[in-house]
C-alpha cells in the first residue's frame, strides 16, 4: 500500500515539475519591477496595494504581463544598498522605490530606470537635475517635505493653544533632517522654544524620551523609515508622557498618534504605477517630469484625544479628511 502511495506521490511530483518549467521560462521573460519597501511589508501594505491595483488598472497583471519582486529595509538604511545591488543583478526593468532608499537606488545603477514615490526634496538632494527636466534614469513624486513642516506646527498648536515648548524628534542620518529644519524655523517664527531631539538608529528612542521628560508640551515627529518602523514604541512613550503628537503619516496616527498632516502615500504609490507604466512601455525617465502631491491628508486619533484630555475644536474636526476612533 505504501509503495503504490510513493509512486503515486513520485507521479504527481512529475506532473507538477513540467508546469513549473514551463512557468519559470515564461517568468524570465516578463518585464520586472524591483519595488524596494525602506519600511516593513505590513507597514506599507496599503501603499503597495494601491500601486499595485493602478498597475492591474494599466493593463499589467502580476504573474501573467509582470513580475513584481519585493525588498523589505525594515527601516535599516544598510539594507538599500543590498537590496538596490541585488536588483541590478537581477536586471530588473524599473525600481520603486521612495524616501532614502533612492539614493542608494541612484547609486546602484545609472541605466536602470528609478521611479521613486516620494522624495522629501529631488532637486535639493541631487535625484533630478530639475523636477521639469530630471535627466538620468531617476523620476517619480515629490513629497515637498520643508514646506509641510510650517504648515503641521501651526495645525499642531491650533489643538494644543497652551503650547509653548515643542520637541522635534529626527533621524539625522535622513532626508528627514530638512524637514526637522523646515519645523524648528516655523516653531521660533511662532515664538515656541525648542528641543531637538536628533536619533541615528532605534537604540537612540528611549534616552530621547528620557531627555524631555517634563520638559515639553507636544512632539513633532519627522517621518523616516526607522521612525515609521518604531511608531508603536514612539506613540507609547509620547501617550504615557501625555505629549500630543504630530507626524507627517496616517500610519503613525493609526498607531496611535494624535494628528497627521501630509500627502496621502497611497495616492502617491498609486500616481507612481502610472510612471511606472510608461516607463515599461518605453519612456525614458529623464524625460518624466517629476510630479507634485495633489491630495493632502489631515486626521486625527479622537481614542489618543481623549486618553490626553484634549478637546479639539469643532472647527477643526470638520477640516480632517479622516477621524480614527
Amino acid at each position: 500500500m505504501s509503495m503504490k502511495r510513493r509512486d503515486f506521490i513520485t507521479l504527481l511530483g512529475g506532473a507538477a515539475a513540467w508546469p513549473l518549467t514551463a512557468r519559470a521560462q515564461q517568468a524570465a521573460k516578463l518585464p520586472m519591477v524591483g519595488f524596494l519597501g525602506a519600511t516593513t511589508a505590513s507597514a506599507q501594505s496599503q501603499w503597495t496595494a494601491a500601486f499595485v491595483q493602478r498597475l492591474h488598472e494599466l493593463g499589467w497583471t502580476e504573474g501573467r504581463n509582470v513580475a513584481i519582486q519585493y525588498r523589505w529595509a525594515d527601516g535599516r538604511p544598510e539594507r538599500f544598498a543590498e537590496s538596490a545591488a541585488e536588483f541590478v543583478r537581477l536586471n530588473v526593468d524599473v525600481i520603486v522605490t521612495g524616501g532614502g532608499a533612492v539614493p542608494a537606488a541612484k547609486k546602484a545603477t545609472s541605466v536602470i530606470p528609478i521611479v521613486f514615490a516620494a522624495a522629501s526634496d529631488p532637486v535639493g538632494g541631487g535625484l533630478v537635475a530639475s523636477l521639469a527636466r530630471p535627466g538620468g534614469n531617476v523620476t517619480g513624486l515629490s513629497i515637498q517635505a520643508s514646506d509641510l513642516a510650517g504648515k503641521r506646527v501651526e495645525l499642531l498648536r491650533e489643538v494644543v493653544p497652551s503650547l509653548r515648548r515643542l520637541a522635534i524628534l529626527a533621524n539625522v542620518n535622513y532626508a528627514s533632517a530638512q524637514e526637522m529644519r523646515g519645523a524648528q524655523v516655523a516653531a521660533r517664527t511662532l515664538g515656541l522654544e525648542v528641543i531637538t531631539l536628533e536619533i541615528r538608529r532605534a537604540e537612540d528612542i528611549t534616552p530621547a524620551f528620557d531627555a524631555i521628560k517634563g520638559r515639553v508640551d507636544a512632539l513633532y515627529v519627522a517621518a523616516d523609515p526607522l521612525v515609521t518602523t518604531n511608531r508603536i514604541r514612539i506613540n507609547t512613550f509620547a501617550n504615557v508622557a501625555r505629549l500630543p503628537t504630530m507626524s507627517g503619516m496616517r500610519e503613525h496616527v493609526e498607531a496611535g498618534s494624535l494628528i497627521s498632516y501630509g500627502p496621502n502615500f497611497s495616492d502617491l504609490f498609486r500616481r507612481a504605477a502610472d510612471l511606472v507604466d510608461k516607463v515599461l512601455r518605453g519612456a525614458k525617465p529623464g524625460e518624466i517630469p517629476v510630479e507634485q502631491p495633489t491630495k493632502f491628508d489631515l486626521i486625527i486619533n479622537l481614542t489618543t484625544a481623549k486618553a490626553l484630555g484634549l478637546t479639539i475644536p469643532e472647527s477643526f474636526l470638520l477640516r480632517a479628511d479622516e477621524l480614527i476612533e
